[in-house]
């Protein structure tokens, strides 16, 4: 499903980011990356959806090398690769319905698709209800969970996370891993960056821990 081969990641100003790499995420799985700021995660991430290229190595998202993905190929890749992010990026101008449905215009989704979708959706992250609704009228978790909905939309087969939980208070934080988790079990590959060691401790999933661009940790049942 997602494989890393011997990643390097250089910068100009000689920073390794990611040093000789090698990992693989299998379908259906959920995994933690976790590590401290500065580790790799966030260049790792930027691989995996190819903002940046490695400097050597190959990635392979669905058996294919994305390395050498031609430009306009990403938007088809990105379309694989649910992602949502701790700030939620939500558009505030529109209701929960439009931020969803905004996704789906997007892939050129058919009327039928959209409101199939939309419905199937928001009751897998529990807003049966709050289609009309603005962020601002939601609370910190139920933004996420329209974040969480807007990513799912579109059906990735890849769903990731990037500290999705960083920003809310603990019983919320462990409402949203429940709702991933629930995803994840219809067979959606989950990864979630996160610092929430209660929670990875607790879930007791793979844990992949990068130091310095380097994996330090590999555990099929880890902690932080």
């Amino acid at each position: 499903m997602i494989e890393f081969v011997n990643i390097v990641k250089k910068y100009d100003h000689g920073i390794v980011a990611l040093d000789n790499v090698t990992l693989k995420i299998n379908k259906g799985e959920f995994a933690f990356l976790v590590g401290p700021s500065g580790s790799g995660k966030s260049t790792f991430l930027r691989l995996l959806i190819k903002e940046e290229d490695p400097t050597s190595g190959k990635i392979l998202v669905e058996g294919k090398d994305i390395t050498r993905m031609k430009k306009k190929d990403i938007p088809y890749l990105r379309r694989k690769i649910g992602f949502v992010f701790q700030d939620f990026r939500l558009l505030y101008d529109r209701t929960v319905e439009e931020n969803i449905v905004f996704a789906l215009r997007v892939i050129e989704a058919s009327e039928r698709e959209i409101k199939t979708q939309l419905k199937t959706v928001l009751q897998m992250v529990g807003l049966s209800g709050k289609e009309k609704f603005y962020p601002n009228q939601l609370s910190g978790g139920e933004q996420q969970r329209v974040a969480l909905a807007r990513a799912l939309a579109t059906k990735p087969p890849i769903l990731i996370a990037d500290e999705p939980t960083g920003n809310l208070d603990p019983k919320t934080a462990e409402e949203i891993f429940k709702t991933l988790l629930e995803i994840n079990a219809r067979g959606t590959t989950i990864l979630v960056v996160t610092h929430a060691k209660d929670i990875v401790d607790t879930l007791n999933k793979r844990v992949i821990a990068l130091d310095h661009g380097k994996i330090i940790k590999d555990e099929a049942r880890g902690v932080y």
